[in-house]
């Protein structure tokens, strides 16, 4: 009996270890995929940034440790991009959640058209950018732009054409709501999705209990939401501290960190201190996701 008994065990641990070696086999190809597109470019980045690169392939990039950061710490220009970036990330992830929340909630109650409602109100988000960038840049265009034909000549709001795009307090407060009205439908969509699957019996005991709209959002809807809200938060920062394209294809006035390393990348050529710049970013966002993932998420 003892014998059978450690004969059981000796397969099952057999058993355990095949399938923790299959599990490593078809967990390898991911983990390949994610060395190779994601962590070599991270570690040859912070390898570029205490190097001063050479764009010649005859002369070797030379050490220069810390120099890099010292300069890019020591550059108002830097400092300038930085604050211009979280301005635009806090103020576009605050709108995009906001107007994603009460689309929600709107399109979560039942009328005629709904259907259709919630499927326009994706098109911003699935459209290509590029397409939405020309319409943006023709809508604003100081010539001809409706905009400005509106409000100056049929309306006679403003005294003269203003150059939107070429103007960086107005270039910016467009490009903030270019991205909320363009990115607001992936946050209705995660927000909707969450609000459709809350126990019905909770908003039905609130309202034998007397609690009205605002007290059943605050009491329930919100507290269920809560985890949804922080995620895409989170999600929403972290792309839109990087975000390049469609900032950059609108407007060349607002000065981003993004934008700053593609200048200094490019335009520049100092690919050393460009690496520099995006080393930092990434340090900056690790920090805020550690942050936010343990006070937020509760992780």
């Amino acid at each position: 009996m003892i014998g059978e008994n450690s004969m059981t065990k000796q397969k099952k641990s057999r058993f355990k270890a095949q399938e923790e070696r299959l599990g490593y086999l078809l967990i390898a190809p991911a983990f390949l995929l994610i060395a190779v597109v994601i962590l070599y470019p991270v570690v040859y980045n912070i390898w570029l940034s205490f190097h001063k690169v050479s764009l010649n392939p005859k002369r070797p990039d030379i050490f220069i440790a810390f120099e890099n950061y010292t300069a890019l710490l020591s550059d108002p220009k830097f400092w300038d991009s930085l604050q211009v970036t979280l301005i635009y990330t806090v103020i576009t992830v605050a709108g995009a959640t906001l107007v994603g929340l009460g689309a929600a909630l709107l399109l979560n109650k039942a009328f005629k058209g709904r259907a259709l409602a919630r499927t326009v109100i994706l098109l911003p988000y699935v459209a290509p950018v590029i397409s939405l960038v020309f319409v943006w840049q023709y809508m604003f265009n100081p010539v001809y732009g409706i905009v400005n034909v509106t409000l100056v000549d049929k309306l006679g709001w403003l005294g003269e054409r203003v150059d939107w795009l070429d103007s960086a307090t107005p270039a910016l407060i467009l490009v903030i709501i270019f991205d909320i009205w363009r990115l607001f439908p992936f946050s209705f969509m995660m927000i909707l999705a969450k609000i459709q699957s809350i126990d019905t019996s909770l908003y039905e005991a609130a309202e034998m209990d007397g609690a009205g709209g605002w007290r059943k959002f605050w009491h329930i809807t919100l507290p269920e939401l809560q985890f949804v809200i922080g995620s895409l938060v989170i999600l929403r920062f972290i792309w839109n501290f990087y975000k390049f394209d469609e900032i950059y294809l609108l407007t060349k006035q607002v000065p981003v960190v993004s934008v700053y390393a593609y200048e200094t990348a490019f335009t520049t050529f100092d690919h050393g201190l460009a690496a520099a710049i995006t080393a930092t970013l990434f340090v900056l966002v690790m920090v805020f996701v550690l942050t936010a993932v343990r006070k937020v998420l509760k992780w």
